[in-house]
């Protein structure tokens, strides 16, 4: 199978390219951002055309933490719609061609019943700080949606909980809330104390970058046709709990304090992944574990 992945430098896309890659059943074209500019819709459109691929997988997208997505609203808007658009319209004379569409936990709405089901799509008003950022996602599923029921598509949109691992963007400011922490605390891990945004008590749900990889795999080859899955672990967690974790594995051995002017986001938000689990498919690295693995990965690539 020619598999096709669109945003193969990012976290998402490197765990494929690791996960597929030691599978002889694919053959993977892996396009840079050189190589296809995924803002120019031509460019787009004449790659798939000249490659014609069995399946796409749309791993691109423009993502960040929460100090991120509330500060360039315009941005995560603009340019998550942009990559989307030119990706799904470009395959609409290619009927053939499956699409697994990547997106996240945040189109659901900020007071859906957790855990959240599939089925609560749109039936409410999302969380504030990740709107723009949402909204492109379920753009992106409506116009897949529309794809599939006008020219007869199968494209299967996967909402994985929050991400981390290898090739991850550590950023103290802008990155996600796990290699945000990793990269701060490294930094001070000697001092007396470490800033947790917000309250500490928002929980999340977290997922390693490879077992999202190794659940596509798990789709693909069982040749699963679900229009909208969520992807999780099945285990939750609060911001100071995480910090801990963090700062075990990294060494900090000072005390947590909290900067309440940082927004804590949804209070909760853990997804119902039953459709998948029930599939047969199951998350293997568990959080103590990856962040572990995340680290080293961190040490031997960011310090010098």
């Amino acid at each position: 199978m020619k598999v096709l992945i669109f945003g193969s430098t990012g976290l998402v896309g490197n765990s494929l390219k690791k996960v597929l890659g030691d599978n002889n059943n694919f053959q993977l074209l892996t396009p840079s951002r050189k190589e296809v500019n995924l803002f120019n819709s031509k460019v787009v459109s004449n790659y798939i055309k000249k490659n014609n691929p069995n399946l796409i997988i749309n791993a691109a997208a423009k993502v960040g933490g929460i100090h991120a997505n509330n500060t360039y609203k315009t941005a995560f808007l603009t340019e998550n719609l942009k990559i989307n658009l030119n990706i799904l319209e470009s395959c609409i004379d290619f009927p053939n061609i499956k699409i697994i569409n990547l997106g996240s936990s945040c189109i659901y709405p900020l007071n859906a019943k957790n855990p959240i089901k599939e089925s609560s799509l749109m039936t409410g008003k999302l969380e504030p700080t990740n709107s723009p950022y949402a909204l492109a996602k379920i753009t992106s599923i409506e116009l897949g949606n529309a794809l599939s029921s006008e020219y007869g598509h199968n494209i299967i949109n996967l909402m994985p909980t929050n991400l981390y691992g290898p090739n991850d963007s550590f950023d103290p400011l802008n990155s996600h809330v796990i290699p945000g922490m990793i990269y701060r605390m490294h930094q001070g891990k000697k001092s007396k104390s470490f800033k947790i945004w917000g309250t500490g008590k928002p929980k999340r749900e977290f997922l390693y970058s490879i077992d999202l990889a190794k659940s596509i795999e798990f789709i693909i080859e069982n040749n699963i046709n679900e229009s909208l899955i969520n992807i999780g672990s099945g285990v939750e967690i609060s911001t100071l709990n995480l910090a801990k974790k963090i700062g075990s594995v990294v060494g900090f051995q000072g005390e947590f304090t909290f900067d309440k002017s940082k927004p804590d986001g949804n209070p909760r938000k853990f997804l119902d992944s039953s459709k998948i689990f029930n599939l047969g498919w199951r998350p293997q690295i568990e959080l103590d574990e990856g962040l572990s693995l995340t680290y080293k990965w961190f040490i031997k690539n960011f310090i010098k």
